[in-house]
Order: C-alpha cells, then structure tokens, then sequence
C-alpha cells in the first residue's frame, strides 16, 4: 500500500467523467488499498480515484460512525434509488481544502456497484453516509460540490467533513 498525492483543484482531471472499470486484478486491488490509505491518512471520509489522478469510477469511503458498516469500497457505483426528501448539509473536499459549502442532498439513496472481486453489491444509505457517496459518486462525473453547494465559506480548520 502507498499514500499516494491528492489532486488540488483547479486540476482539470478533477473535471473528467471516469471510466468504467473492466478487469477486477491485482491492479484494481492496489488502487483500492492506496486510496483507502490515503483517504485515512489525509483524514477523510471519502475519496474517488480522480482525486488521486486516475479516470476509474472508483470510490472509497468510511463514515467514522461506530454502527456504521465501516470501510467501503465500491467499482463502478451507481445511484439507482433516491428518496423523494432531501436535507442541506455541510461538506468539504480534500480536493479543496481551504472551503466548505451547504450542499442540497438526498436524504436517502439505494446505490449499487462491485465490490473488488467483480462481485455485485448494493448499499442502502442515509444521512451522513448517503450524502458521502453522493459526494464520491459526483467526483466520478466531474462534479465537485462548489457546483451546486448553496453557500461557500472558508474552512476555519481541517476537519473530514465529507473528503
């Protein structure tokens, strides 16, 4: 495993859609052990592959919640149900550490994806956890959460609010 260099904005590659993963290796095996690695070491709660400089829909988070179903990770992850409610909440991006922004989120999402193996998956997550693989999923697209939080502010200090 290695901490591998997190991408800053205004990177470009930060804005790229990522591709879909295809061959379940060793390869993807040390990209998922690296992420995890750096998110914990950054700390975070939350890291998508572009955010370390590779275009693979690929995430990984932790909420740090203690009933929380611990390290996730999650290959080509997709949304495919959101409650009707949604809820403002704060977040931040180790992308971009100097701000935090009050995004709009789904209260309550069904996602589903791959775990490492190739094998089929699916998370029920709300709150907290729903909106961190909100978060990780829209890196995935290009999105950073300045585009469509409602309010900017400047972090006071570094905390893992999100990322």
């Amino acid at each position: 495993m290695a901490i591998r260099v997190i991408v800053k904005n205004p990177d470009p590659i930060l804005r790229e859609k990522c591709k879909e993963v295809t061959k379940f290796n060793k390869n993807l095996h040390k990209l998922l052990d690296d992420m995890a690695e750096t998110m914990y070491d950054a700390p975070g709660v939350g890291l998508a592959a572009p955010q370390i400089g590779i275009l693979k829909r690929v995430i990984v988070l932790d909420s740090g919640e203690e009933e929380g179903p611990g390290l996730i990770e999650l290959v080509n992850p997709e949304i495919v149900k959101t409650s009707t409610e949604k809820e403002v909440g704060p977040e931040g991006c180790l992308s971009i550490p100097s701000i935090n922004g009050d995004v709009n989120r789904f209260k309550s999402i069904t996602v589903k994806g791959f775990d490492r193996n190739g094998n089929e998956v699916v998370y029920e997550a709300e709150d907290f956890l729903a909106r961190i693989f909100q978060h990780e999923i829209d890196h995935l697209n290009g999105v950073l959460f300045t585009d469509i939080a409602e309010t900017i502010y400047e972090r006071e200090q570094p905390n893992n609010v999100i990322d």
